[in-house]
């Protein structure tokens, strides 16, 4: 006997109580989608904005400067160091930088800020969110030029504009205060109210000049990685290998730990809406299965009469929920693959919702709903849908083989 006709059979027996569990679990294939989907994307988005707006996906600092940032604390030989990283496979990028506590002062006021130190010839605007951000100006020529790039809420409270000068003062190598003037070159909108208001980017080889710092020294290389995921797995491989042996190796978790939580909370968030999601396709496959067992109790009870091992009978039963599983997949299937498609190239604008200045662990976040899936994903969603209908399964599946034949053949 062919369990696999003989269930397949029997689904359709009550097509239409088939048909609506098939649909639910389809509704199920697409808030899956849907959910996982945009976790995927935005969690992305957000870690890679993050990584760009100074640290990286993996840092490479001065030996306890995570623990307490101090302009002292100097990563020597970095541009051996940055070979050795570019060397690895699955970094796309390395940048030397220098980053420090500031402050800025025009003839009107000062303030208190931030600054990052860069290579102009060696940042791209793929590896640093202020650059891509520009919104007046450019970005200074050379690393040893005096100039600056600021963003647009400091250069509105110091009334600074192209071409105007700012003095900077911050504390050298050795401690001392030091100042340096320089002219804005750029302004720069990333849309986050606290960094466009305290953060400006400053020519490397001008900052160390001025810190007395020696052309190899800074503060940290920001690994930039070809996929966010395997960065725990960049900062192990960097941290066995000798060249970094007197480093200290963060990964974007560590760097960032602010937009870390924020992120592990919103994912338990979304895992409880898929658990409870996945609960009620389980309870409408529950449902479809029992009802079906119920009604053919005494059909089990002549086919268990006439020699079929109960053993057998639950067999069917699981091979029943099966095929009900691949009928919900394909139907789910063909529900979500268009809306995947406009929703990965196209997206639902919600910058009405959100508004103009919305961030997320001050990470700008894109006002554009898109999703995208991940392998993973893919993979966690095909088995817990065929691990859900099993269990779902189960209990009529055992039912089935649980009553003896006479009781069975009693039953009207």
């Amino acid at each position: 006997m062919n369990l696999n006709k003989l269930a397949w059979r029997n689904l359709w027996r009550r097509k239409r109580r088939t048909l609506i569990t098939a649909f639910s679990i389809a509704f199920g294939v697409l808030l899956a989608v849907t959910f996982t989907g945009a976790g995927d994307h935005y969690y992305t988005r957000m870690i890679d904005a993050g990584a760009s707006m100074g640290m990286g996906h993996v840092t490479i600092e001065a030996i306890d400067y995570h623990r307490a940032p101090s302009l002292k604390k100097r990563l020597r030989q970095v541009n051996q160091l940055r070979v050795a990283a570019l060397a690895q496979p699955g970094v796309s990028d390395a940048v030397t930088r220098i980053t420090g506590p500031a402050m800025f002062a025009s003839a009107n006021k000062s303030i208190g800020g931030l600054f990052i130190a860069i290579e102009p010839e060696k940042e791209t605007p793929h590896n640093n969110l202020f650059i891509r951000s520009l919104i007046k100006g450019k970005l200074f020529d050379t690393s040893s030029s005096r100039q600056i790039v600021v963003g647009s809420k400091l250069a509105e409270k110091l009334h600074l504009d192209i071409g105007k000068k700012i003095v900077y003062t911050t504390t050298d190598a050795s401690g001392e205060m030091v100042s340096a003037i320089a002219r804005v070159s750029g302004i720069f909108r990333t849309g986050v109210s606290d960094v466009d208001g305290s953060m400006a980017l400053l020519p490397l080889a001008s900052v160390q000049k001025t810190l007395a710092y020696q052309p190899d020294e800074a503060t940290h290389i920001a690994l930039i990685l070809k996929d966010q995921r395997y960065s725990s797995g960049m900062k192990n491989t960097l941290a066995r290998h000798s060249a970094f042996s007197n480093t200290e190796i963060l990964s974007w978790q560590q760097s960032q730990p602010d937009l870390a939580g924020m992120i592990a909370m919103d994912k338990s968030m979304n895992y409880a809406s898929q658990i409870l999601i996945a609960l009620l396709v389980a309870a409408g496959i529950l449902n479809t299965m029992l009802m079906s067992v119920l009604e053919r109790t005494r059909e089990f009870g002549i086919m268990m009469a006439v020699g079929m091992a109960p053993a057998t009978l639950f067999r069917l039963v699981i091979i029943e929920s099966f095929w009900l599983a691949v009928l919900g997949l394909f139907l789910g299937t063909v529900i979500t693959l268009p809306w995947y498609i406009y929703m990965a190239n196209t997206g639902i604008d919600l910058s009405g919702a959100y508004g103009s200045d919305f961030d997320f662990g001050g990470v700008l976040i894109d006002p554009v709903m898109k999703i995208r899936l991940f392998k993973e994903s893919i993979l966690a969603i095909l088995i817990g849908l065929f691990s859900l209908a099993l269990l779902a399964g189960a209990y009529p599946a055992w039912r089935a083989g649980k009553v003896p034949p006479v009781d069975s053949l009693k039953t009207i």
